[in-house]
């Protein structure tokens, strides 16, 4: 898994980030979601590579083998303006002070806050499963609560880690068949610590509060996505089926937005590699 790439852990303001990178050419940053790692990437990044592309696929603050601090009340140091900076001085680490962007799931709430605070960095990015949190809270019926209850499961005080931590084997459900052995030995190993398992959990109760704030108040500002968007969609997932075409809702976000569904469940980079990098690496090219 990972041949050919680096390893580093790059300490932030706050955070100690782990890292892979390889490759030569124009810089990629791929970040994953919940509750993957970097490991989630272990066949698309080989594939970009060998397109010509630097690839850096860290673990996001606290998921992983990166840290980051103590959690508090406000759920600030786990915002996803917080851990979008991790991923500046990331990248600035390496020498790259403009990179393409890719975000899978909560790793496109993070994408969009990245492009939102810091537009000069990213030349153009990918939403890959994932709205606005704002724009799905906004929407949230019975039907979305019923479908996505554990957002809001997460954000309640102590109780989802008691259950969490109880056994996590029963709560993250994987198939190393279906996610190679590697990723899923160290997406397990992740899962079983009650420190990652807490920073996710902060992730969820940040994305219901102060994420959610600072996006309506970029909304209110009229801030804008300045560089082309691409936006992809598990078509074996429910977000077309709650929305219809994601691209209608990122065109509220930003003028360049092009995309499409591919056949997959919402673990794309997983169980469609071939489909989703090629995706990728058609749209960073042009």
């Amino acid at each position: 898994m990972f041949d050919s790439f680096a390893t580093r852990t790059v300490r932030t303001g706050e955070a100690s980030v782990f890292l892979r990178y390889g490759g030569e050419g124009p810089p990629l940053l791929l970040l994953h979601g919940h509750p993957r790692t970097s490991a989630t990437w272990h066949r698309v990044a080989p594939v970009l590579v060998e397109r010509g592309f630097t690839v850096v696929c860290p673990d996001l603050r606290g998921y992983g083998r990166s840290r980051g601090p103590v959690p508090a009340s406000d759920h600030v140091p786990h915002c996803k303006r917080a851990v979008a900076q991790d991923m500046i001085e990331v990248m600035r680490a390496l020498g790259h002070q403009c990179f393409g962007l890719v975000g899978h799931d909560r790793g496109a709430a993070v994408a969009l806050r990245l492009v939102l605070d810091h537009p000069s960095a990213v030349t153009s990015v990918a939403f890959v499963d994932g709205l606005p949190l704002s724009e799905h809270l906004v929407r949230a019926d019975a039907r979305f609560a019923t479908a996505w209850w554990h957002w809001f499961f997460f954000a309640q005080p102590e109780t989802p880690e008691r259950v969490i931590n109880a056994d996590p084997d029963a709560w993250y459900r994987g198939d190393p068949e279906v996610m190679g052995q590697e990723n899923y030995d160290e997406w397990r190993a992740a899962t079983r610590n009650p420190d990652v398992v807490r920073a996710m959990l902060e992730d969820y109760r940040a994305g219901l509060t102060v994420d959610r704030q600072h996006e309506e108040a970029d909304r209110a500002r009229g801030v804008r996505i300045d560089c082309p968007v691409l936006a992809l969609w598990s078509l074996q997932d429910d977000l077309e089926d709650l929305y219809g075409d994601p691209r209608i809702i990122w065109r509220d976000w930003a003028d360049d937005v092009r995309g499409y569904g591919i056949d997959a469940g919402h673990h794309v980079a997983e169980e469609a590699p071939g489909p989703l990098a090629a995706a990728l690496g058609d749209f960073f090219t042009h």
